[in-house]
Formats: C-alpha cells, structure tokens, sequence
C-alpha cells in the first residue's frame, strides 16, 4: 500500500465517530429500534456493534504491532448482537467505547513506522498473511458503512409511520 492510500483510510478511520455522531443525530426511540427487515440489525444493534467491533479491532492492531506472528480469531458478530443489544439498553456507553477505541488506535495509526505496518499474523477466517494494511483496510470504512445503514434503518421508521 503506498503512502497516499494509507493516509486516506487513516483519514477515513479517524472520521468514523462523526459519521455516526452525524447518522444518529435527533434519533427518536422508534427510529433507534426499527428494524427495516427481518434479517437486518437496528440502530440500537448497531451501535453495541460498533463498540464490540471496535475494541475487538482495537486489540487486534495491538496484537499483529506488539506479537511475533500472532494469531487473530474471528467471532460471531451476529451473536454479540443477540446477546449484548438487549432492547432499551443505552446506546450511550456503546458510542463512547466505539470512538474511545478509535482515538486511542489513530493515535497509534499515526505513529507507526514502516517496519510495523508491514507487521502480520494470521486469521482464522482469512486466507494468507492478516496484517496491519489488512487491518486498515477492513476497518477504515466500517463505521461509514455503519452510518449509511442507520440512515437506512431511521428512513424505516419514518415510512412506516
């Protein structure tokens, strides 16, 4: 990955708070649990999403920077999100743990040396090398993607009404 990719996913990394802070601006409590299909998550779901997602992700980068070779397991986010985004829990706490997560890792993003980002472990659900650009990649663009599906999720509520 050259210099120029790298520094606009750290950008787009970085940005991922406010893009949720944007999505779930004036969230209503309908719009925070309507579920625009059966098999899609709710705003609710998935803001405990982004804060279990985060500091999973979080430790992961620590581990492939700090460990030899080390290897990353996957979990079942599907899961997490059953058991964790119980209805009417706070999204509060959530939000705060997804964006404390991200500003602790950009920190860590922006002083990386080029010897740590080419640093790799393996993964059990990839194939190949799972390294530090890997990583980047994966998770630059969650939160945006998490915000356009809110939006979506809020538009739901609104149409069924």
């Amino acid at each position: 990955m050259d210099d120029a990719t790298r520094q606009r996913l750290v950008g787009q990394y970085k940005d991922g708070p406010r893009m949720i802070e944007d999505a779930l601006a004036g969230i209503t409590d309908p719009e925070l649990d309507a579920r625009p299909a059966p098999d899609e998550w709710t705003t609710r779901e998935i803001v405990h999403h982004l804060a279990d997602s985060e500091m999973t992700s979080a430790i992961r980068l620590r581990r492939l920077i700090a460990e030899p070779a080390p290897a990353i397991v996957g979990y079942d986010q599907d899961e997490f999100v059953r058991v964790f985004s119980n209805p009417g829990r706070p999204i509060a706490g959530s939000f705060q743990a997804f964006a404390g997560a991200r500003s602790s890792t950009a920190e860590i993003l922006d002083q990386l040396s080029e010897t740590d980002w080419a640093k790799a472990g393996t993964h059990n659900e990839i194939d190949g090398p799972y390294g530090v650009e890997h990583w980047l990649r994966i998770y630059a663009g969650h939160a945006h993607d998490h915000a356009d599906q809110i939006r979506r999720a809020r538009a739901s509520a609104t149409n069924s009404s």
